[in-house]
Formats: structure tokens, C-alpha cells, sequence
């Protein structure tokens, strides 16, 4: 038969761009210019959708594997729109004069915030001053003097009174520190127990009568004083707090003037104003009050007067556009900010002054961006994420509240509104997780930004990849790229995606390249990187990670593995598979091998009853007596028993890249013609007996020709293809130049027809002449044979057991 017209030409095993349609010499040679997204329009274009549109809902998930530049692309394009966007407000904490629990939130144009609380610190301390000159003046004290002398005129009109009172009844008043003791006068001098004793029993009676009214009068007389003193510590506050009110008066309305327009602000300045007055005495405390105990319970001076003062939360001061924030670690407290607590006398106590914002916070007007495992793996940072983008708002909470840890004390700050685009990225596997099993998911990220791995292969990006090898180099103090070097990492980024039509966009493993082909050029004491530096730091990446493909190798060579790779053999074919290691994957050929008898259990996976294949590849199986019934059972059912191994395989095999071989090998094997061994074969076959694409092309041939390289070439050996996949070849230049040679050769077929002639070398003969039959000779026509020989047998051999069965059946 003839093998040439199947064989694939060495033009199309691999796709060499030419370095001439660079219009440059060496990478020196390109204008700076900034980094350009390349391949990736449809992110682009959802990107830019994503981040214009301002409803709600319409938050960003970044999909796509990592290296094709997602998170700088990411970075670029929302700094970018950031620039355009408003400056958001700044926002302060103050204390809540009506409910301390529950400091207040104030918003103020970016700037302002600290200007405001500027301001309330300047007031504050003018207000201490004002009080402090207020009650240490002359006018302060004079006037206080008058209220005292009222109060003490009225004291001693009353205590006149009483005295008087006291002598109509013949007592004399005494005061003492420790209370008014009585006296009963004789003769108008104090009488003494001796006296009184001798006195009759109506004297003494007499006597006690009129003391007791005395003593009824000073009580009522001490019961008006102290009415008295609360009437004059009521004027003295009074009046005190109206010296406060004309002392400070002037100082709050430069700033009501200001704030005129903002009503929370002007609600917070009046509840500021009563309360000095209402706790003026906060500024009069004396400078050791802070070394006694009540000091110790209370707080000190300085503490009082926190609460004057404001909490600047989010201060958006000297910056140009919306905030963009990249949190690397999206902790709870990290995202939703935290209330600090300090140690006091055995409890954890706190204030509006230690409200600690988070990234939702620092990015509110703004973006965040997070990635999407960091965020799923903290408890309790997704729940409350979405339901931040649900309500509108971001409150601060405390987790130890929920874990039964609660503090002594504890506020609970007013919550901020939220307004802000939330960029989520992560792979596809959790993209298609959260929106399976969290129904809110899509309604809160409606646009998903995929990033593909693969774009196309034009002048045009070809160009762009250039440009970011320039801009690379430049950044990392590389040496300039000429442009045949160029020329191949760009046959190196067709090689990462196995496309000849396609470039790869993960660009960290071309950036490995560049680095270590800097790296050799240098060491070369070249000022430029060439191809052959590129060749070598691929070589020398392939030779750091390829130990197991050369134990492999080495068993193989050793005939520890049994692999032919010359000969024929009947029911015996080379497959080929891809073994990968973390950074490397490569080709091994598997022998596989088939028997065919009589009998009725059709075929059997040996892999399948061990449990060592997948569903994918069981699949495979059952295509396969798909296609042997519509070929040869049109009249009669096969009676077919076949077993398909993988020989020397112990690991779990999957897919279906292997069931063009094992039908090949199963013709082998009925019609009993043997396959020529120096051939391996990959590729899948559906139920018409056509070939299918595979992946993996270039590993597994690469693996074949390496092994074949090993035992000897003899011009007669190479690998079997799908024709599909001749699109995917991008082989390395060894085996290029011995298919151009003629010591190895690559075939691609459409059919398992074309496939199997290659193999045996026999005319496959597919097509029935009007009688019915294949063409003599062939192996379709052996096969038929085949199963006709079956079929007898199996008759011959039902007859026989028919009379058996009857007699057991009469028994």
C-alpha cells in the first residue's frame, strides 16, 4: 500500500515565524511604550463594560488560569478608570451625646475630614481656654461672691430667727462642728444638772417641753438651710453654665456658619455645645485629680475629653480619583474593619476613637479588588460580603460577640453606606462553584471577565509580543532580544498551546524564557540574546524537570518496560500516553495487546475489571463493539470474546486517545495480520470508524521518536496520527530533522481503514462488492472470515449442548 500519501510533510510539523516581518534589529530598537494587553479582546471589552456601568449588581469575577496576566491587566484598567472617577467623601466618627453606644458617622468632601477635625480640636481647646479665663476672673468672682453672701444673709436671718425663738423659751444655741447643742437659761445663765435636779417636777417638765420645741424649730430651721444650699447650688450652676454659654457662644458660630448646609454636622455641633455646658466641669478638674482612685474608675482629664474630639476614619486628603484597593488578605476584620479594645482594671473597655477601617471601607467610592481562594477560605467574609452588597450598607461587628467572647464594653458604630465595584478573581472552577450552589452569586456579579489562554497568530500580535518582550526586558534589566530571538519565543508560545495558528497568553512561563535566555547570553558575554539562547534555556528547562521521562526511558531501554519497536507482531501495538509531573508532562508508548476467541461476553476491559480506568475510557470500549457490529454483524450476531490489556500499567488510565489503537489491535488480532511494532498510534474513534483528535500530539510523538532513538532508527518507524491534529504539531527540532532525513516518519489519517493499512501494510478493503463481500485478501475480508469461523464454532458448539440440556430439563 501506499504510506507516502499519509505521510505529513516536515513543512507542516512545526510553524517557524520569520523573524524578517519585525521591523526591528534588536528590541533597543522599539519606542517605549506602556504595557498592552494582547489577545484577551473579549476581557477587554468586559472589562471595560464591567467597570463603566454604575447600577448595582453589576460587580466584576475575574476568570482564567494564572499567568495570562489577569491581575495586571486587572490593576491597569482599574487604576485607569479610578483616575476619571470623583474622589469620594471623607468620613469621621463622633461621639454620640445621646447615645454613647453609638458614635455617629459624618461624611465630608475628600479633604475636609481632617480640616473638620482640625477645627473641633482647635475649638476644644479654646474652650478650655475660655472656661478656665472665664471662671478665674474678677467679674466670675464677684458675682459669685453676691450669690454666696445672699445665700449666707439668708442663712443667718434664719439662725437669728431660731436664736430668738430660743431665748423666748429660756435656751441658749450653741453651734459645733459636730451639730447645735441646747442650753436651758435660769436667771439668765445656764442652768447645770446639779441645778436642774433640784428643780420641782413641774419646773423640770416644764423645761423639757420647751426644748423639745426648740429642738422642732432647729430642725425645721436646717430643713429650710438646706433647702437653701440646693437653691444656691442650683443658681451656682446656673450660673455657671451661664457664664459657660457666653463664654463659648462665639466660639461655635464661626463654625455653625460653615457647616450651615450640612444638617448633621450642625446637630452634632449643638449636642457638642449643651454638653460642655452640661459638663463644664470636665475643664476645671485639677491637675493631681488624675492620681487618685475616682480618677482610676472614672478617667482621667484628658480621657473626659476624648469625647470632644473626632474620629477621622477615612481620610481621602491629597488623592486624585476613586480609591483602589487590593486587599492580599481579605480576613473578616481586614475587609470590615474592627472595634480595638484596651485593658482597665480587669475589663476590656473602648471608644469611638479606636473604630478601625477596613478595605470595604478605604475602597468605598472606589474599587476592591480580592482574590477569589484568600476570600472563601476566611469564616464568615463571603456571608457578610454579600450582604453588604444587598443591604447598601457596611457595619463594623464584632465576631466574639457571636462566639459567646463578649466584651465589658462595647459600641456599635453607625454603619457607612456602601457604594463601591467589588473585582472578584479566581479560576473557573470556583466561578462555576459559587454560582451552583450560592443563588445571590449572579445577581451580584453580573459581569464575568474571561480571560482566554490562547489568541491568534498575526503579524499584528506577533508584533504586540514583541513589545512585551521589550517592555520586560527593560523593567528587569534583561539584555535586548534580537528579533530571531523573538521570532523564537513565539514559536515557543505556539508550542505551550499546541497550535501552530495560536499563541499562548500565559506569559509567566515565557517569561521564564526570557530571563534564563538572558541569563546563558550574558554568561556568553553577548550583548544581545539570540535564537540559540532561547534554544538553550528551553533545553535547560526541559533537562531540569524531564527525571522521570528518562527513568522511564531507561526501563524501557533496560526491557524492564517491553516495548518493540521493530518487527510485527499479531495483536500487539504501541500506544501513546502523556505522564506528567507539577512542571512537566511528556510521551511514553504503552504496549497494548488483544485476544479474540469464541464465546459471548464480547469485549473485556482488562483495566475496567481491575478498576483502573475511567468512564471516559470504558466509553471508549463500547464504541468499539459499536463499530464491529455495524461492520460485521448485518446478519448474524458476533460471537466474540476479546480481552484488550495495557501491559505493565498499575496507575489509573482515563480517555479515549487510545481507542483507534485498541481497534487496530483488535483487527490485528481476528484477522490475524500482524501490526508492524516501529509504529505507535493515538487518536479516538467514534462508531463510523472515523479518527478524532487528541491532545498531547507533540509530547507523544516527541516520547516515541526519543525511545525509537534509543534502540536504533531504521528509517522505517514513526507515529500515527489523527489528521486533525496535524494543525496542533510543534515539534521539537530533533525530531524534525530526522523526519526530514527520512529516519522517522509522521502519518495522519482520516479512518480507521487508512490506519490500519499503514500498520500491517495489508489493503484494509472496507468497501463490499455486489455480492456482499470484502475484497479477498484484505483484512476486513480476514476478519469476516473470522467471525464466520466463530459463528460455526459457537453453533456447532450450541447443537452439541442442546440434547444435554433438554435430558436435564425432562430429569
Amino acid at each position: 500500500m501506499n504510506r507516502e500519501k499519509f505521510r505529513v510533510p516536515v513543512s507542516k510539523l512545526m510553524s517557524s515565524f520569520d523573524p524578517a516581518h519585525f521591523p526591528f534589529e534588536t528590541t533597543a530598537d522599539l519606542d517605549q511604550q506602556p504595557n498592552e494587553m494582547i489577545g484577551q479582546q473579549r476581557a477587554e471589552q468586559a472589562m471595560e463594560f464591567g467597570l463603566s456601568v454604575e447600577q448595582t449588581g453589576y460587580n466584576l469575577f475575574i476568570v482564567g488560569p494564572s499567568g495570562t496576566g489577569r491581575m495586571t491587566y486587572t490593576l491597569d484598567s482599574v487604576a485607569n478608570i479610578a483616575k476619571t472617577r470623583s474622589v469620594p467623601d471623607d468620613w469621621c466618627y463622633v461621639y454620640n451625646f445621646e447615645n454613647p453606644d453609638r458614635p455617629t458617622a459624618i461624611s465630608l468632601p475628600a479633604g475636609e475630614g481632617i480640616r473638620f477635625q482640625q477645627k473641633i480640636e482647635t475649638l476644644l481647646i479654646e474652650i478650655e481656654r475660655e472656661l478656665r479665663t472665664a471662671f478665674s476672673g474678677k467679674n466670675f468672682e464677684a458675682n459669685k461672691q453676691k450669690i454666696l453672701e445672699a445665700f449666707r444673709d439668708q442663712i443667718e436671718d434664719l439662725w437669728g430667727t431660731t436664736e430668738a425663738f430660743a431665748l423666748e423659751k429660756n435656751f441658749r444655741l450653741e453651734r459645733t462642728p459636730a451639730g447645735v447643742n441646747t442650753y436651758p437659761l435660769r436667771m439668765g445663765r445656764p442652768l447645770d444638772r446639779k441645778e436642774f435636779a433640784k428643780l420641782t417636777e413641774f419646773e423640770q417638765e416644764m423645761i423639757q417641753q420647751r426644748e423639745k420645741q426648740v429642738e422642732e424649730k432647729i430642725r425645721e430651721t436646717i430643713f429650710q438651710m438646706r433647702e437653701k444650699e440646693e437653691e444656691l447650688r442650683k443658681t451656682v450652676e446656673q450660673f455657671m453654665r451661664q457664664t459657660v454659654v457666653e463664654a463659648i457662644e462665639g466660639l461655635f458660630q464661626p463654625l455653625r456658619e460653615t457647616y450651615k448646609h450640612h444638617e448633621k454636622v450642625i446637630t452634632y455641633l449643638e449636642a457638642y455645645f449643651h454638653d460642655i455646658v452640661l459638663h463644664f466641669s470636665f475643664f476645671l478638674a485639677e491637675e493631681d485629680e488624675e492620681n487618685n482612685v475616682m480618677a482610676a474608675l472614672t478617667g482621667t482629664t484628658e480621657q473626659r475629653l476624648q469625647r470632644y474630639t473626632v474620629h477621622l476614619f477615612v481620610n481621602h486628603k491629597n488623592e486624585s480619583g476613586a480609591p483602589v484597593i487590593y486587599e492580599t488578605n481579605p480576613t473578616f476584620y481586614n475587609l470590615f474593619g474592627k472595634v480595638e479594645y484596651k485593658g482597665s482594671f480587669g475589663a476590656w473597655t473602648t471608644d469611638f476613637t479606636h473604630i478601625k477601617p477596613g478595605a470595604l471601607h478605604l475602597a468605598n467610592g472606589g474599587y476592591l479588588i480580592v482574590q477569589a481562594t484568600e476570600l472563601l477560605q476566611q469564616p464568615y467574609a463571603w456571608t457578610l460580603l454579600k450582604r453588604s452588597l444587598q443591604t447598601g450598607y457596611v457595619q463594623i461587628e464584632n465576631l466574639n460577640e457571636e462566639r459567646g467572647m463578649v466584651p465589658t464594653s462595647g459600641i456599635k458604630p453607625e454603619p457607612l453606606p456602601l457604594n463601591l465595584k467589588i473585582i472578584i478573581i479566581g479560576s473557573y472552577y470556583l466561578y462555576d462553584l459559587l454560582s451552583s450552589i450560592d443563588e445571590d452569586f449572579h445577581k451580584l456579579f453580573k459581569v464575568k471577565v474571561e480571560f482566554n489562554t490562547v489568541m491568534e497568530k498575526t503579524n499584528e500580535n506577533s508584533l504586540l509580543m514583541a513589545r512585551f518582550v521589550k517592555n520586560y526586558s527593560d523593567k528587569e534589566g534583561l539584555l535586548p532580544f534580537h528579533r530571531r530571538a523573538v521570532a523564537k519565543v513565539i514559536d515557543y508560545s505556539s508550542r505551550l498551546v499546541d497550535e501552530q495558528t495560536k499563541l499562548s497568553t500565559r506569559f509567566q512561563d515565557i517569561v521564564k524564557v526570557l530571563v534564563e535566555s538572558s541569563y546563558w547570553a550574558q554568561k556568553q558575554d553577548n550583548t544581545f540574546v539570540d535564537d540559540t539562547h532561547i534554544e538553550q534555556a528551553i533545553a535547560e528547562q526541559i533537562h531540569r524537570s524531564n527525571h522521570v521521562s528518562e527513568l522511564y526511558r531507561e526501563r524501557i531501554e533496560k526491557g524492564i518496560i517491553m516495548v518493540d519497536t521493530d518487527g510485527y507482531r499479531v495483536g500487539q501495538i504501541n500506544g501513546l500516553a502523556v505522564m506528567g509531573t507539577r512542571d512537566s508532562s511528556f510521551g511514553i508508548p504503552t504496549k497494548i495487546t488483544a485476544q479474540t476467541y469464541v464465546g459471548k461476553t464480547g469485549i473485556m476491559n482488562i483495566e475496567r475489571e481491575a478498576a483502573l480506568s475511567g468512564q471516559i475510557h470504558n466509553k471508549g470500549h463500547m464504541i468499539l463493539i459499536g463499530y464491529l457490529s455495524g461492520q460485521f454483524a448485518k446478519n448474524y450476531a458476533i460471537p466474540l470474546s476479546a480481552s484488550i490489556a495495557f501491559e505493565q500499567t498499575y496507575s489509573y488510565i482515563d480517555g479515549d486517545s487510545a481507542s483507534s489503537t485498541e481497534l487496530y489491535v483488535l483487527l490485528s488480532s481476528l484477522a490475524e495480520v500482524p501490526i508492524y511494532q516501529g509504529i505507535a498510534v493515538t487518536g479516538s474513534v467514534n462508531q463510523w470508524g472515523e479518527i478524532q483528535p487528541i491532545g498531547g500530539v507533540n509530547e507523544k510523538i516527541e516520547g516515541f521518536f526519543h525511545i525509537c532513538q534509543q534502540k536504533g532508527l531504521t528509517g522505517k518507524q514513526g507515529v500515527l496520527i489523527p489528521k486533525q491534529n496535524v494543525a496542533n504539531l510543534m515539534l521539537a527540532a530533533d525530531v524534525v530533522e530526522a523526519v526530514s532525513r527520512g529516519d522517522f516518519h509522521i502519518w495522519a489519517v482520516c479512518d480507521v481503514t487508512e490506519g490500519i493499512e499503514i500498520l500491517t501494510g495489508v489493503p484494509a478493503g472496507s468497501v463490499r462488492d455486489d455480492d456482499g463481500a470484502y475484497p479477498e485478501g484484505s483484512i476486513f475480508a480476514k476478519v469476516e472470515a473470522r467471525f464466520s469461523q466463530m459463528y460455526e464454532v459457537a453453533k456447532a458448539r450450541n447443537q452439541q449442548e442442546q440434547p444435554a440440556k433438554e435430558e436435564a430439563v425432562r430429569d
